[in-house]
């Protein structure tokens, strides 16, 4: 143990050692007087003068993309701050639900404000409805290929499935787009 304990501490102090004299060897640089440039060190410095330049620019492009976006982000939250925390809330669920699996309008609508669901208060269920990110097409496609899978369904008894009120409750266009998207 005291030898492992040994060789730890001569490493560190070889490594301090070495920092030291990088360290020397810098500031001697720095007091040597500066040699004439030669012709490619001075189309060197130009090229480097005009890589800085161009980095300037474009850390200004970056800073003013980053103040629009911040703005922006303080516009969303500031509407966001208005909103209810039920009507937030309702909405995470809703994204979360939909992110999962497929709901038409109403199914999400009555999952969200069910006694049996969420629970939630038809205002609050209306506005994430009205906010929910998806595509009710693409759901009743999602949810048709479902039903393909678990249990082979005619065209016309998948079409009553996914419009349905006791069933997925998709409009007759979006069950349509289903059928229609189905793949062979």
């Amino acid at each position: 143990m005291k030898r492992y304990l040994f060789a730890i501490f001569t490493v560190l102090i070889l490594i301090l050692a070495a920092c030291g004299d990088s360290e020397e060897e810098s500031s001697k640089d720095k007091s040597e007087p500066e040699v004439e440039e030669t012709e490619s060190e001075s189309t060197d410095n130009e090229t480097d003068e005009t890589e800085e330049q161009e980095e300037v620019v474009e850390d200004e492009d970056e800073s003013e993309e980053k103040d629009t976006e911040e703005v922006v982000e303080e516009e969303t939250e500031s509407k966001e701050d208005d909103v209810p925390r039920e009507h937030r809330n309702a909405l995470k669920a809703a994204q979360n639900y939909v992110d999962l699996m497929a709901f038409s309008e109403k199914g999400l609508f009555e999952q969200l404000t069910s006694e049996y669901g969420d629970k939630y208060p038809e205002d609050a269920a209306e506005y994430a409805i009205e906010n929910v990110e998806v595509d009710y097409n693409e759901m009743a496609l999602q949810a048709a290929e479902n039903y393909q899978e678990i249990m082979p369904m005619s065209d016309q008894e998948l079409l009553d499935q996914l419009t349905s009120e006791f069933g997925d409750q998709y409009t007759d266009e979006q069950a349509q787009h289903a059928l229609d998207n189905l793949l062979d």
